[in-house]
This record gives C-alpha cells, structure tokens and sequence, in this order.
C-alpha cells in the first residue's frame, strides 16, 4: 500500500517521515534524479516528469506499506495525509531555508487556501489532515503512525487559517 505523506513545503514531511517506521520514497529526490523535463524558466525549479513518476512508482511492491513523500505525492496514491501548519510558523521556516520572497507568497498562499489539501480530496479515497503547528516532530510521526495502523482518523477540514488573516 501506497500512501501519500504530502503538504506545503516546510510543514514537516521530510523530517516526520524519517521518525516513520516504513520504506519512505522521497518524490522530490526522483524528480532530481532524473524525472523531470528540466528547469522552469518561469519559477526556477524543476518541472517533475509526472508520467515517468507515476510509471516507476506503480512498479514497486505494494504487500508493505510505502510513504510516498514530498508535496505532490497525493497524485499517486489513493491515501493521503496532509501535514499543516500556521503561515505564520511557516513563513519563518521558509526564510530560514533561504526562499525567494515570492516563493514564500506562494506557500502562504496555498497553505492558507488549502491548495494542497482541496487536490488531496480530490485525488484520493482517504485523506488525512494534522495540525503540526506547536508539535515536535516525534508527536507529529507517532499521530501519523496511529493513523496508518487504524487507530485515528482525521477527517479534512479541521484546519482553517482564515481567522489568522481575518479574524
């Protein structure tokens, strides 16, 4: 079984799923490695070969359980978990990774819209949803862990961030 661990880039999803107990695939490290059409000249970074992902992706065993890591890994699975976070928890994260100004804008704003999250719902059978923001990285894991085992479920649309902007 396949199951996506996806979020806006700094929520965590990298670091928790080095505390998970399963085979992890890191997404962003294929498309480096090759899975990619090259460099978009518009944004700067990589424009992933979704194709080719998918394709190696559907080769791997499923009998054991995979996490599918990185913020767009909810495109290949049917299960995802979405890690959230405060923008305002976010936005210090993304600075301190070095971010252009308008790529912090950008994450914000899918964090605060729920970008990936509404593409999660849509893609997927079962979704996921964790607050991360105030949890150590070890509380964060063992949540997803129960979730994987059946044990908790986190239905999506706990998270709102709108009170921050307008409340």
């Amino acid at each position: 079984m396949q199951i996506a661990l996806t979020g806006t880039p700094g929520t965590g999803k990298t670091t928790v799923a080095g505390l998970l107990p399963y085979q992890v695939i890191d997404i962003n490290a294929l498309v480096k490695a090759g899975m990619n059409f090259g460099k978009d000249p518009e944004r700067g970074c990589l424009e992933a070969d979704m194709g080719a992902l998918a394709e190696h992706l559907a080769k791997l065993d499923c009998d054991d359980t995979i996490i599918l890591e990185g913020h767009f890994s909810h495109h290949f699975a049917d299960w995802s978990i979405v890690l959230r976070l405060a923008p305002f928890v976010l936005k210090s994260r993304l600075e301190a990774r070095g971010y252009s100004a308008q790529k912090i804008r950008e994450n914000l704003e899918a964090e605060a819209l729920d970008v990936i999250l509404v593409e999660a719902v849509e893609l997927c059978a079962q979704v996921d949803e964790i607050n991360t923001t105030g949890k150590r990285s070890q509380e964060v894991a063992e949540q997803v862990a129960r979730i994987i085992q059946g044990k908790l479920r986190l239905s999506p649309g706990q998270v709102d961030w709108m009170n921050d902007f307008f409340g």
